[in-house]
């Protein structure tokens, strides 16, 4: 990120404390500027595997929420050209599923306590596609969801073009009970151009932003249960298909979908 960029970000955040964010509460807002991980997806290719790994199948359940793809690691559902990452949901048959898309993770690669994490992504359209940019406590092999604790910085419902949402969940305020908010771009669509969704992550609070908007702060009195979210996570790029919150796709949802994605970059 330039410094110009970096100026506008940080005068932008400034403008919102003073203003206030949608609470009456006080809004913590810090400054993160140290670049500590990033992928430019400038090297044509698969993904970079220093950088990523790949979740592969269909999981458990249709990862816990019956979704109906199976991720692979083919060229044809994720791939990096033209320094983008692309990644492709397909419908086809392939080994018992209706549809292909992918699923990268850092896990075991770069985990990270607090920072500023922020992606620059372009969404697809269509009803039952579920893209998201989203985080899971590193501890998860060993306490389990929900208590390992998960951030999710951007989730988009296809059939839903102008509105994403940012979520947390964790033991006591999980799937339907979890802590969320929606943001809604003003005068345009997701799918129409790229833009930044992130947070900023620091002791006892979690910061949601959409480009230069702060449009949600969660705390500790936010959440029913413990607080979870004072330990190391990793993060997670992937567009799922079907499952309990999107529905299917019904008639009218056109294959394949690209989900793109211009760089993931992390501050601290």
């Amino acid at each position: 990120m330039n410094k110009n960029i970096k100026k506008s970000f940080l005068l932008a955040s400034t403008l919102l404390l003073l203003l206030g964010c949608t609470t009456d509460e006080k809004q913590t807002v810090t400054t993160m500027e140290q670049l500590v991980w990033q992928d430019e997806f400038n090297v044509d290719g698969a993904p970079d595997n220093t950088l990523w790994s790949y979740d592969i199948g269909t999981g458990n359940n249709g990862w816990g929420n019956n979704e109906l793809q199976y991720y692979t690691s083919r060229p044809e559902n994720i791939v990096v050209e033209n320094g983008m990452l692309k990644i492709t949901a397909k419908r086809e048959l392939y080994l018992g599923s209706g549809y292909t898309s992918a699923k990268i993770v850092t896990k075991g690669i770069f985990e990270k306590k607090y920072g500023r994490f922020e992606a620059r992504i372009k969404l697809p359209w269509g009803k039952g596609l579920w893209p998201a940019f989203w985080m899971l406590g590193s501890n998860i092999d060993q306490v389990s969801w929900p208590q390992c604790g998960e951030i999710d910085i951007m989730e988009y419902l296809g059939n839903r073009p102008t509105s994403i949402f940012g979520t947390v969940h964790g033991p006591g305020y999980s799937g339907g009970a979890s802590i969320s908010k929606t943001y809604t771009l003003p005068n345009n669509r997701f799918d129409n151009d790229f833009h930044v969704f992130g947070i900023e992550w620091g002791e006892n609070y979690i910061n949601y932003y959409v480009d230069d908007v702060l449009y949600n702060q969660i705390t500790p009195d936010d959440v029913p249960g413990d607080w979870v979210f004072n330990d190391s996570f990793y993060m997670i790029l992937n567009m799922a298909v079907g499952g309990n919150l999107p529905g299917s796709p019904n008639s009218d949802t056109v294959f394949p979908q690209e989900m793109l994605v211009d760089y993931v970059r992390v501050y601290q």
